[in-house]
């Protein structure tokens, strides 16, 4: 067995795009920095989450979207081909092929070492390479966890030997199974169930809460389930699975706890996410492996005395989304190269600085590609409330407005805007509606803007668009 050993300034590992954004911003301070990666480069973005699921996702909106305006409908004869829906999906996965991304990283000046890394102690990883080479690297900087999360699957008797998929399979399928049983009422599950409903699956959702999306208002979740149902969806509130067999022929048979039985052809586990950090030498540092890994805003690990070991990402579990990963990779990045420059200041650290990721606490984007979509951003009413904060709501519908009327014939869309009364500024909103999603990165100016309410009034909406929904939650606001 051979082994290498040396140093480098920064050694990440987990070469997704958190991963890949630290070793970028750390690089550019003028730092050496290596990307340690088991799987592919670029990550479960890339190749198994947001970039797979919203292929799935699009053409399904997209003929929906003709079918609802008159004189397009007309056009629209016939069903998704499959096939094309499939192979556009494995274009963008490059075939699960990540040479394009690697060679990013090269040229971006990252060393890439493709192996499975350890910690081995203070600022020592060690890599198992393919062919029995172990790479020994010592970090004179920063070592960084960047190895993200996993699906969990329940201790769901059953479960775990039926094989289900997991947000992995469910990206990835090469058929459409005749019948799917999806577990899970959160983001994967919903976006899953409307692909492959979409795809011709027929789709059953286990909610085991009294509604869809809990961390978004309630409405969402209301007007969700709606939607899925009109789309012949079987979903089932308040409904826990108890046990899970699949049968020799492939059946794949989900006891209720009321005694009922759903089957299926697959069944999809998305029930939430676990550290994938059971296997990385936490034990070294005198951290517990499996554990998520606290940090403070620039992304150092509390818990490990002399400021060498960083989390960014899924590991830390501030804000399980990738670009809030990629965001906390660019603040991590330049607070390690700063730090090691000297030249880290009380600016870069404070609330906004250039060196922290202060929006995780209050101010998180999130968009559920459904049809319609789900966009939020910052705190909900009761999340607000929590936090000790007066707040009003002002709600609208969408629909009302002209530039969704053109967008759809009987848009059907939700508005809510979660105000600080006594700041007199913006702290959440959510949106529901089809193509929703661009409406939020306005929100989100205006939430981590603190812009005031009196200011927003003259940020005129162009007309005929969505975007006039802004006016009148202002108006409804004022009045």
């Amino acid at each position: 067995m051979m082994t290498d050993m040396r140093e480098v300034d920064v050694i990440v590992i987990g070469a997704g795009s958190t991963g890949e954004n630290v070793a970028d911003y750390a690089h550019r301070g003028g730092l050496s920095a290596v990307l340690v990666e088991s799987e592919l480069v670029g990550g479960d973005c890339s190749y198994w989450a947001c970039m797979p699921s919203k292929a799935l996702l699009r053409p399904g909106a997209l003929v929906a979207a003709a079918r609802s305006v008159d004189g397009a409908k007309q056009a629209v004869t016939g069903q998704l081909d499959v096939d094309a829906v499939l192979g556009r999906r494995d274009e963008f996965t490059h075939h699960w092929d990540d040479s394009s991304q690697v060679q990013w990283a090269e040229r971006a000046g990252l060393e890439v070492i493709r192996g499975h890394g350890r910690l081995a102690g203070e600022r020592r990883v060690d890599i198992s390479s393919p062919g029995g080479r172990t790479v020994e690297l010592r970090a004179r900087q920063a070592v960084v966890i960047c190895t993200g999360s996993r699906a969990t699957v329940p201790p769901i008797e059953g479960l775990a030997e039926s094989k289900p998929w997991t947000s992995h399979e469910a990206t990835s399928a090469k058929e459409v199974p005749g019948r799917l049983v999806v577990i899970g009422g959160g983001v994967v599950g919903v976006e899953m169930a409307d692909a492959w409903s979409a795809l011709g699956s027929q789709v059953t959702l286990l909610a085991a809460e009294d509604r869809l999306l809990t961390r978004m208002p309630a409405e969402a979740g209301t007007r969700l389930v709606a939607a899925l149902k009109d789309k012949g969806i079987d979903v089932r509130l308040s409904t826990a699975a108890s046990a899970v067999r699949r049968a020799d022929d492939g059946t794949v048979t989900v006891r209720i706890e009321d005694g009922s039985e759903v089957e299926g052809d697959e069944v999809l586990v998305a029930t939430g996410r676990s550290p994938r950090s059971d296997d990385i030498g936490l034990d070294t540092v005198g951290l517990t492996p499996g554990d998520w890994l606290a940090v403070d805003d620039t992304m150092r690990v509390t818990a490990v005395d002399g400021g060498w070991l960083y989390a960014a990402g899924d590991a830390n579990h501030r804000a399980l989304l990738t670009h809030m990963g990629k965001y906390q990779g660019r603040a991590c990045g330049t607070a390690i190269a700063a730090r090691a420059a000297g030249t880290l200041s009380d600016p870069d650290t404070a609330p906004w600085g250039s060196a922290v990721a202060t929006a995780d606490h209050r101010t998180v984007p999130q968009v559920t590609f459904t049809d319609p979509e789900i966009a939020s951003v910052g705190l909900t009413e009761s999340e607000a409330r929590d936090a000790g904060i007066d707040v009003a709501t002002v709600e609208y519908e969408i629909g009302s407005v002209a530039g969704a009327a053109l967008v759809r014939d009987g848009y059907d869309g939700w508005a809510q805007l979660v105000i600080d009364t006594n700041r007199q500024v913006i702290v959440g909103a959510c949106f529901v509606g089809p193509e929703v999603g661009e409406l939020l990165h306005s929100a989100t100016v205006a939430v981590v803007g603190e812009v005031p309410m009196d200011r927003l009034w003259h940020a005129v909406p162009s007309y005929p668009t969505i975007s006039e929904i802004w006016l009148r939650l202002l108006e409804t606001w004022r009045s």
